[in-house]
């Protein structure tokens, strides 16, 4: 072979290598990257290609899927009662993506999961289509319901309800809300409803979580917590002991003294009557004596400063470090820089309801198959002990009283007992802002269960500022999801 022609030669098998590396380049090593790329629209349309799996509640599908009108998508994702489920199932849209349950548990409701290959190579090998799992929840819908048309009727704000013996999210509610059904397709439409739903177009901003994404200053109820430190670290541990409180207490290192809401008996007040009357003397003098790094590892204990997955994640609540006693103080009473998630708050009435012990939070029971056949089984799992059991009970008993003798009346139920504690928690510059209500409460039976414990925060922009209470606005709300759980079980 002449020198021309060899060269060629070179250079042409020097093209079939390089050929040859990129194209094992793009099919094994980026293949994943590429299959989930959002610009892939093959990938959009293969997802769309079958009807997806379905999100289940008490055993019925809270979502469905239907033939597309137009497009080259088959299948368009649909929801029944959107609004009130939308800040647990999130959304599939074939233009915007998805994201909490529908994003995290995709590959099952899609029928793309690992785990269904062998189901899927059958399915090939016998002609039959491909068919989606299903996300089997641990929501209960009565709670759900009257959770949603509770905070409807307020305007704004969120619950959080669990079941403290397992962790069970019961009830998941945030309003405003939106129906994922406006934006699941691929139209002009769709667009014109995602546009409005954006906060920067909706001051309202109703796709957010509020349940889990909104981290509020919890208030007075975080008295509960404070409660839980004096008892864990032997500060009172007789919840009937008279406190050393003078009134007023002036925060330490400064001239301010720290007010309380109302005339009440809170000079010297036992832990249990702070508790009853929520008197910001009490707690934040406790808090302060107890110091800055003790409040924040029992506050560590309760889940603040960690996210939480349910599997969707969850904000973390937050109580700060390195502060001033006077700045402890305040966080003790749940301002300052304390903030926490309705959910939060709910496992911290969780953990007091079931004797010391916090289980992890989760809503998602099981995967399933599309034949039902369980693919994967949620087992509850302790997070951590707060409180001992004689101290969970000490204060059970103490938040028994708020509801019997004190702010929280509007929460009883007959025939079952009722802890809770009311909040008031003031925001914005200078407190200007109207207060957010709050209110955490469980309910135990006369077996002694506690089926539900339960977090509501509203944000009621329509009332007059000094109508807004936490057993005002939030308790009918807490009353009315327990009731609906104790319903469920009887």
């Amino acid at each position: 072979m002449n020198k021309p022609l060899r060269r060629i030669a070179i250079f042409c098998g020097l093209l079939m290598l390089t050929l040859l590396i990129r194209d094992n380049w793009l099919q094994y090593v980026r293949a994943d990257e590429l299959a989930s790329d959002t610009d892939n629209r093959r990938v959009a349309i293969e997802r769309y290609a079958t009807p997806r799996g379905d999100i289940i509640v008490d055993g019925k599908a809270v979502t469905g899927s239907k033939r597309a009108e137009r497009g080259d998508f088959e299948y368009v994702r649909t929801y029944k009662d959107g609004p009130m489920w939308a800040p647990v199932t999130g959304y599939a849209s074939q233009a915007f993506g998805t994201n909490q349950l529908e994003n995290l548990e995709d590959g099952i409701l899609t029928g793309n999961d690992d785990r269904l290959f062998f189901r899927n190579t059958l399915d090939m090998l016998t002609g039959e289509k491909k068919e989606g799992g299903n996300v089997v929840t641990t929501l209960n819908a009565a709670a759900q319901k009257a959770a949603y048309e509770g905070l409807k009727e307020r305007g704004k704000g969120a619950v959080a309800a669990i079941e403290p013996s397992t962790g069970k999210i019961l009830a998941l509610a945030s309003y405003p809300s939106y129906d994922p059904s406006t934006i699941a397709g691929y139209s002009d439409d769709d667009q014109k409803a995602w546009n409005k739903l954006q906060k920067k177009n909706n001051p309202n901003d109703p796709m957010l979580n509020r349940a889990l994404r909104e981290t509020y200053p919890p208030g007075s109820t975080f008295k509960v917590v404070t409660a839980a430190a004096a008892l864990e670290y032997g500060k009172y541990p007789d919840p009937d002991e008279p406190t050393d409180t003078p009134l007023p207490w002036t925060m330490p290192g400064t001239t301010t003294p720290l007010k309380n809401d109302g005339n009440h008996p809170c000079k010297n007040a036992t832990l249990r009557v702070a508790l009853q009357w929520s008197c910001n003397t009490v707690f934040g003098k406790v808090g302060s004596e107890i110091g800055n790094d003790k409040m924040l590892e029992k506050a560590k204990d309760f889940g603040f400063t960690t996210e939480h997955f349910t599997p969707v994640r969850a904000n973390a609540s937050v109580f700060s470090e390195d502060m001033a006693p006077s700045e402890v103080a305040l966080s003790s009473i749940g301002q300052f820089n304390t903030a926490a998630t309705p959910l939060q708050m709910a496992m911290v009435a969780s953990a007091v309801a079931n004797d010391g012990s916090l289980m992890k939070p989760y809503m998602v029971d099981k995967l399933q198959a599309p034949n039902l056949d369980t693919l994967e089984q949620t087992d509850p799992e302790e997070l951590s002990r707060p409180l001992s059991e004689e101290n969970a009970q000490k204060l059970q008993s103490m938040m028994e009283t708020v509801v019997e003798e004190g702010t929280g009346g509007t929460a009883k139920i007959d025939g079952v007992k009722v802890g809770g504690k009311t909040g008031t928690a003031q925001h914005g510059v200078d407190n200007s802002e109207k207060p957010y209500a709050w209110f955490i409460s469980y309910a135990k039976l006369s077996d002694g269960s506690s089926p539900v414990a339960v977090a509501v925060v509203v944000e009621d922009e329509d009332a007059d500022r000094g109508d807004i209470s936490g057993g005002g606005l939030a308790a009918p709300i807490a009353k009315s999801v327990m009731e609906a759980v104790i319903g469920n079980r009887k």
